[in-house]
């Protein structure tokens, strides 16, 4: 779920800033879309990574290699989250670091 939350989130940031992108995330001023459209692009970048990082912890076939991975990709996006929500938007929090937090849970649990 973590994974295709970033999937969704590269796909907005990267290919539909300035159209789909104006419609969620309407603290952003609308002149800024055209302008921000490179640095969203390289953002929705980064949350691919994340995404690529969990999908891959999902076909290792060792198990401890596949929590590990695992582990380490859902803190990545705990922390993003967490600064996202301090730093831009509290809304961040609750919708990637509590989503992350409840699947690293789940992992070791």
């Amino acid at each position: 779920m973590v994974a295709a939350e970033h999937c969704y989130i590269l796909w907005l940031e990267m290919f539909a800033w300035t159209t789909h992108g104006r419609k969620v995330f309407t603290s952003v001023p609308g002149d800024l879309f055209e302008r921000t459209k490179v640095l969203a692009a390289n953002q929705g970048l980064y949350n691919g990574f994340l995404a690529a990082g969990l999908i891959w912890s999902l076909i290792i076939q060792d198990s401890r290699w596949s929590q590990n991975v695992a582990a380490f990709f859902l803190s990545c996006v705990i922390l993003a989250g967490i600064y996202g929500g301090v730093s831009a938007h509290k809304s961040i929090l609750y919708k990637q670091a509590l989503p992350a937090i409840a699947a690293l849970l789940f992992l070791f649990w």
